[in-house]
Order: C-alpha cells, then sequence, then structure tokens
C-alpha cells in the first residue's frame, strides 16, 4: 500500500503553516512534504514533526526570485556559485530534518536563451549535490514540469527526466514521477510507471485537469496505486492537489488507505 505524505503547501492552508502539521496527523497522515523549509529554524520544523509523530519526506531546493519569474536556480547559467549554496544549505535542512530526499530545482530558460547551456549547467549542479549528498544517504529528485504550470521549465516530459537522470549517471539520482504533470505531457501512465520504475524515487498526485483531490477528473488512481505496488514501489506518494473546498472536506479518498 502506497505511503501518502500531506503537502504542507497547497493542503491545510485554512490554518498557518506551523499549524499544518498537527492538521495532518489528526487527520491520519504519518508523512509530510511541502515546496521550501527555508523560512522556519530547522529545530523549530523538526520540534513540529516530533511533536505530531511526523515523518519528513521531501522539500526543495530553492525556488529563486519567483516574483521575477524565476522557479530554481539550479540551472541557470551563471549562478553556479549561488545554487550550490542553495544545494548546501538544503543538505543541511534535510541532515537536521532526517529527510531522505531533496528535490533540485531546475529553472526556467527564457525564450532566445541557449537551452542546452542550461541543460549542461543543471546536469553539473546536480553531480555536485550528489556528492555532497551521498555521505549523509540522501537521495536526489527530478521533477518535469508541464508547461500549463510552469511555460519553458528546462524540461517537461517525464521521458526526458529520465534522459538527464541517465546522463547525470548518478547512484543517488532518482526521477519525481508527479501524475499530474505527466498526464498533461506524456499520457499512458501505467506504461510510463514501468518504464521508469527503475529509477522512481518520489510520486505525486493529484486530479487531471483541475489537480484537485485523485477521487476525481480522468486519471484511475485506484488502478495506479495498484500497479505501484505490483512493481514494488516501497517511497512515498505526496498528495500535491489544491483541496476542491477544505482540505478535511475533500479526505473521504483518503479513509481506506490510513
Amino acid at each position: 500500500m502506497p505511503k501518502f505524505a500531506a503537502n504542507l503547501t497547497m493542503m491545510f492552508n485554512e490554518v498557518p503553516f506551523l499549524e499544518r502539521f498537527e492538521a495532518a496527523a489528526v487527520a491520519g497522515f504519518k508523512y509530510v512534504e511541502y515546496l521550501w523549509p527555508y523560512d522556519y529554524p530547522v529545530q523549530q520544523l523538526k520540534a513540529k514533526l516530533i511533536e505530531n509523530g511526523l515523518q519528513q519526506v521531501l522539500f526543495n531546493t530553492s525556488g529563486g526570485d519567483i516574483g521575477g519569474g524565476e522557479w530554481g536556480i539550479c540551472a541557470l547559467p551563471g549562478r553556479e556559485e549561488e545554487a550550490r549554496r542553495d544545494i548546501d544549505r538544503a543538505l543541511e535542512y534535510a541532515i537536521g530534518l532526517n529527510c531522505p530526499r531533496v528535490l533540485l530545482m531546475a529553472g526556467v530558460v527564457p525564450p532566445g536563451e541557449d537551452k542546452e547551456e542550461y541543460r549542461r549547467t543543471f546536469i553539473d549542479n546536480v553531480r555536485y549535490a550528489s556528492k555532497q549528498y551521498r555521505p549523509y544517504g540522501i537521495d536526489i529528485m527530478l521533477e518535469a514540469l508541464s508547461p500549463e504550470v510552469k511555460p519553458n521549465y528546462l524540461y517537461s516530459s517525464q521521458y526526458q527526466a529520465l534522459e538527464l537522470a541517465e546522463l547525470i549517471d548518478c547512484d543517488n539520482v532518482y526521477i519525481q514521477l508527479d501524475y499530474y504533470h505527466a498526464q498533461n505531457v506524456d499520457g499512458n501512465l501505467s506504461r510510463l510507471t514501468n518504464r521508469l520504475k527503475q529509477r522512481l524515487g518520489h510520486i505525486q498526485i493529484a486530479s487531471v485537469p483541475d489537480r484537485h483531490e485523485p477521487d476525481e477528473g480522468e486519471i484511475n488512481y485506484v488502478h495506479l496505486f495498484g500497479l505501484l505496488d505490483a512493481i514494488g514501489y516501497e517511497g512515498f506518494v505526496g498528495c500535491e492537489y489544491q483541496p476542491r473546498t477544505t482540505t478535511q472536506a475533500g479526505l473521504g479518498w483518503f479513509e481506506q488507505y490510513k
């Protein structure tokens, strides 16, 4: 049975962020993820995890200047020093929070720029992160983002993510398969899951097309959860969706998985 992690960036927004840990635990979750921890000291977040019997399973490197259109900096040429500081800072948080994986955010390629240069920069920075993280047993995630969510992101297809992972060729670099992005770009989710199974490090879910709870829309998640069991996936499934109304009102789908 999949191990579901509440995404505290998108779920339980009825309460302030630090109160979402308790809300997730009360709702029956044992695991949590979110985009970024950096607004809070490690010890404060660690205390929230311990108080509520939760395990942190994922967070991201910095998004950069999000208001200025950035969405990660690990692929940005000329920003390598800054990117590696962010990678090192993420490692400090991962160690402090006992978090086993970190998503490296690549970034947006502005129109007219040399995409191959961005790709080379990203590969170099991922290899740097791999070397830094390996002694601590922390894995690195690569996630393709659909153009509907983030136009001009470095890579949008899961098969591009696989190609990158194989080029990087590091034993602690895996693919973060978000079925919402995958359905919007690649489709054929059962075939895709089987193709990626040796590289799967993390899963995320949401309905398509509206990115709500996984009990609506065009993706058959009951089938996919069964497939993940069948291929022996033992990682986590992050609930990265926008609740239709309140988070609690939409958790009927989760009852059978508690």
